[in-house]
């Protein structure tokens, strides 16, 4: 296979999709506890708490979207992101800060076209999966972010 075409394709699975969901529920519900601790008049704190959750349910809502919008990533050799919509359309993506890719494991933060951001947790295994051989091989020489 020629450089030029070597990519690795990389399909979420729906359980890791959920468990970065509710961990982000978690963490969301975890700050306002937190907020409350904060010395300010009570007021202030109930300002701070909803303020909190309206922007932890935008924030979750968008990572929800940006998810359900791609079904499966391509990381090409060249260090492109594309991504297949539920359309069957590919689209250009890009690969954000904060990627990390381990031996089974990787946390990737994906920019579609479109302005979404998501963030998507895969894991694999170099001896049963080509495509996660792949994608440790392109991590290493194209680099996570350009």
């Amino acid at each position: 296979m020629s450089s030029s075409r070597y990519y690795a394709e990389i399909r979420p699975e729906p359980c890791l999709r959920r468990v970065v969901f509710v961990s982000g529920m978690v963490l969301a519900a975890a700050g306002i506890p937190l907020l409350c601790l904060l010395p300010l008049e009570r007021s202030g704190t109930l300002f701070a708490c909803l303020a909190w959750c309206a922007w932890m349910a935008w924030e979750l809502v968008g990572l929800r979207r940006g998810q359900q919008a791609y079904r499966t990533m391509r990381l090409a050799a060249d260090g492109l992101v594309s991504l297949l919509c539920a359309d069957g359309q590919w689209v250009s993506g890009r690969l954000l800060p904060g990627s990390i890719l381990l031996r089974r494991i990787g946390w990737l933060r994906i920019s579609s076209g479109n302005g979404r951001i998501s963030a998507e947790l895969v894991r694999g295994h170099c001896r049963e999966g080509q495509d996660w051989r792949r994608l440790q091989v392109l991590w290493r020489h194209v680099g996570a972010v350009p």
